[in-house]
């Protein structure tokens, strides 16, 4: 008969589960008489099962899409950028956040020209003056207006319609 003062447990991995992977919270959930969801809440299909930074990006690239058509080749090595908020948002001034949507930088050897989006800006300013695909537009028609040169009129003749 062995001591009982003498047992040990020696785990060589502190967080191993014991050679299973841990399960997920669904997973361990108990489904009685089959009342668990049985599937996706929606399918992938339908518009409303993607996120809303997807969506944005897709605004993004409709926008994209559009200045291609309407300039073609000019536009072709035009790259355009997501960014949740500005680099640097911390430094900056009231002043300088004021209109701050979007930016650009012109193309330099090895580089394209690069226009970047902020999705989390865009979308506190359009809370309730503009649709959301509207405002997207606007800005990215304003930034390819600076690469080029031009007015936003002049790039998008349908530019700023949607604001009242």
């Amino acid at each position: 008969m062995q001591d009982a003062s003498t047992f040990s447990v020696n785990l060589t991995d502190p967080t191993s589960t014991g050679g299973r992977p841990a399960r997920s919270f669904y997973e361990r959930r108990r489904n009685r008489r089959g009342r668990g969801m049985r599937g996706e809440l929606l399918p992938q299909h339908l518009p409303g099962s993607r996120s809303r930074s997807e969506q944005f990006d897709d605004w993004v690239m409709e926008s994209a899409q559009r200045l291609e058509r309407l300039w073609g080749e000019r536009i072709q090595d035009l790259q355009i950028v997501v960014q949740e908020i500005p680099d640097g948002l911390e430094d900056m001034t009231p002043e300088t956040l004021r209109g701050l949507l979007g930016s650009c930088s012109p193309a330099a050897p090895g580089r394209p020209a690069v226009i970047t989006i902020y999705r989390h800006p865009v979308l506190m300013a359009a809370k309730a003056l503009m649709p959301v695909n509207e405002l997207v537009h606007d800005v990215v028609v304003e930034q390819a207006a600076e690469l080029m040169g031009l007015a936003p009129e002049v790039v998008d003749p349908a530019y700023g319609r949607s604001q009242a």
